[in-house]
């Protein structure tokens, strides 16, 4: 059985990661139009920077929760019949053992650099303008996808997708594109699991095919369930 989980911000929620935009529309205390777009960094890269570092800083207080190590577990009994797809921009998939995690939206532990276009793996500060390890230059951003940016390796992600036995959703909306129209991509069956309902997956999975939770073989619902 081939399985596709897509995680949002909820899961990492559980960790005390704060969630893209709180009840306020803000997040972390800023407009995400502020801090999370070209323009933004165009405009005050400073600031954007300083973000992002704290962000990053953050990471270090906090440890994967259950729901990380269920999907672990799922990995040991799936191999690579399983892809993790996470709009996260943590490592705490990768810390919880996770191996077959793809990041559509960047990761806060890397940095690349707009001159000479490689990544480097990155847990330091990135306000001051360090050099590139490659170029030299110091032209280091965040290696996230801001609003108005491709998600990456889009194209894995539809062919994982169309040959998927089983998606599921975690923790995510559902409402924010291109995730969201996930759902209807895959051509197996659908599963969400978040602690409130979502305005997308489960709507559309249940008129497609029914009551989600009944969808799932019984051993994934042991091995998530551990």
């Amino acid at each position: 059985m081939k399985v596709v989980v897509l995680t949002g911000a909820g899961i990492s929620a559980e960790s005390g990661l704060s969630t893209f935009r709180d009840a306020d529309g803000l997040w972390e205390g800023h407009d995400p139009m502020q801090v999370a777009t070209p323009e933004a960094y165009a405009d005050d890269p400073a600031l954007v920077q300083r973000f992002y570092d704290e962000r990053r800083a953050a990471l270090s207080r906090v440890q994967p929760n259950a729901a990380h190590h269920a999907l672990v577990r799922l990995e040991e009994a799936l191999g690579e019949d399983l892809l993790v797809v996470t709009q996260n921009v943590d490592d705490l998939h990768e810390r919880a053992g996770s191996q077959r995690v793809h990041h559509i939206h960047g990761r806060l532990q890397s940095a690349w650099c707009t001159a000479c276009d490689e990544r480097h793996a990155w847990d330091g500060p990135l306000a001051p303008g360090p050099s590139c390890p490659g170029c030299g230059t110091a032209s280091l951003r965040p290696d996230i996808v801001w609003f108005g940016e491709i998600p990456y390796g889009m194209d894995l992600v539809e062919e994982a997708l169309w040959e998927c036995d089983l998606f599921v959703s975690i923790g995510t909306s559902g409402v924010v594109y291109p995730a969201a129209a996930f759902v209807h991509w895959a051509r197996g069956d659908t599963l969400e699991l978040n602690l409130e309902p979502s305005a997308g997956a489960s709507d559309f999975a249940r008129s497609r095919q029914g009551p989600a939770t009944r969808l799932v073989p019984d051993w994934v619902g042991e091995v998530l369930g551990d």
